[in-house]
């Protein structure tokens, strides 16, 4: 086969039978892990006991930054996205097949409403009315994933081109909106004037709430019923991240691409290389001054930066597993990612039962006979094996969640 019929992906009406993938798979289970893990409350603990580092770093991690730069726990939502292209890219030839593409688009279509309707209504629980936002991991996924579908026709050369098209153009679009004048109320949008992360010159068309990205927001968040009107978010994000959010699952459809056409060897070196130089741009956007590097706006250095250690995470995982053959222990992180969609709803909605439950059955008190300090993530560790053992049960039953 020529290296141009080798980069189009396979035709209509053909399929080719592929082994599932386990690093995937336990990789996808590790990042849905560590959401599930915030039921630890690290940051808590680290507050009882100031003096040890340990915790004060796992802490870290397990919190968002303020601004630029990245933790741990900010690559869960780029590593969940990259991991749908990646997943598209063996599942869309047999769709294709098995449907014909008109069919297999319109599920796509249906299947980016129901994950924003999901996330509309995880965002709504608790709320007076239905709360619509659509910056959640969920609803960016599927405001992006029709687009996704119809790139996965195209070329990889194609692929790489669209990249650059939809980075670049959401950084003109951000590049060209005016920056904020010294007259502009940050207070009024949850900003500190003298907050330590606004940025001065021409990075300052990213600073937080004053942006094109918030400029939108206002507007459109408006149109729709609101117990009050939309005046900013104050974490930053932002609707419409689901562009460069559309980024990271192309390089997902890009890496899965490689892992398929590699199978059963795994590119590695590929991986790695794509990885560092993903990263190494990034920080070059960042450190000269031409987009910075910040998760809660998607900024296109954010990226490439955060797909570059998703590729980099996603090689350790498949040489530890496909290359040395040490599987047994991704079992329980594999039981949660062939579930995750079903791990990502529990996680949001069942704390808050769990462990009133266990408080009510076994005692107010009984994470505080641990300690006062302790007691948090007692708590959450026993609430984490509920949600394990939940998942696993569903796993012994083949009943995995899909949308």
């Amino acid at each position: 086969m020529s290296e141009a019929a080798a980069d189009l992906p396979p035709a209509a009406g053909t399929t080719t039978p592929t082994v599932r993938n386990v690093a995937v798979d336990a990789y996808r289970g590790f990042v849905m892990f560590l959401m599930m893990a915030e039921v630890l409350r690290l940051a808590q603990v680290a507050a009882a006991y100031p003096g040890s580092w340990a915790i004060g770093v796992l802490a870290y991690h397990q919190s968002h930054v303020a601004w630029a730069g990245a933790s741990l726990h900010d690559l869960i939502q780029p590593s969940f996205s990259l991991l749908v292209g990646v997943a598209l890219a063996y599942s869309f030839s047999r769709r294709v097949a098995t449907d014909g593409f008109a069919k297999a688009f319109t599920h796509a279509v249906w299947r980016s409403l129901i994950l924003v309707a999901l996330g509309v209504f995880l965002r709504s629980v608790g709320r007076q009315q239905t709360n619509f936002t659509f910056e959640d991991t969920l609803s960016q996924i599927g405001l992006g994933y029709p687009f996704l579908f119809l790139l996965a026709t195209q070329s990889t050369r194609r692929i790489w081109i669209a990249l650059g098209v939809v980075l670049g153009g959401y950084w003109l679009l951000w590049a060209l909106y005016p920056v904020a004048g010294p007259s502009y109320d940050f207070a009024s949008v949850g900003v500190p004037a003298d907050w330590a992360h606004h940025y001065s010159g021409f990075m300052a068309h990213w600073n937080k709430n004053a942006n094109a990205g918030h400029a939108f927001d206002t507007w459109f968040l408006n149109l729709f019923p609101r117990e009050q009107p939309f005046i900013a978010n104050r974490g930053g994000y932002l609707t419409l991240s689901f562009i460069p959010t559309l980024g990271t699952m192309i390089l997902g459809l890009l890496a899965g691409r490689e892992l398929r056409a590699a199978s059963p060897r795994v590119p590695l070196r590929w991986l790695l290389v794509t990885g560092a130089a993903l990263v190494a741009a990034g920080v070059l956007l960042h450190v000269i001054g031409i987009n910075p590097i910040v998760k809660r706006i998607w900024t296109p250095a954010w990226t490439l930066f955060s797909g570059g250690l998703c590729f980099l995470l996603l090689a350790g995982f498949s040489w530890v597993i496909d290359v040395r053959g040490w599987r047994r222990w991704a079992f329980p992180l594999v039981v949660i990612g062939l579930n995750s969609i079903a791990a990502y709803v529990i996680a949001h909605l069942w704390e808050r039962f769990i462990a009133s439950s266990f408080r009510t059955h076994l005692g107010q008190g009984i994470f505080e006979t641990f300690g006062t300090g302790p007691a948090p993530f007692v708590e959450g560790v026993a609430v984490l094996a509920v949600y394990w053992l939940t998942l696993y049960w569903m796993y012994q039953r083949k009943l995995f969640l899909k949308i």
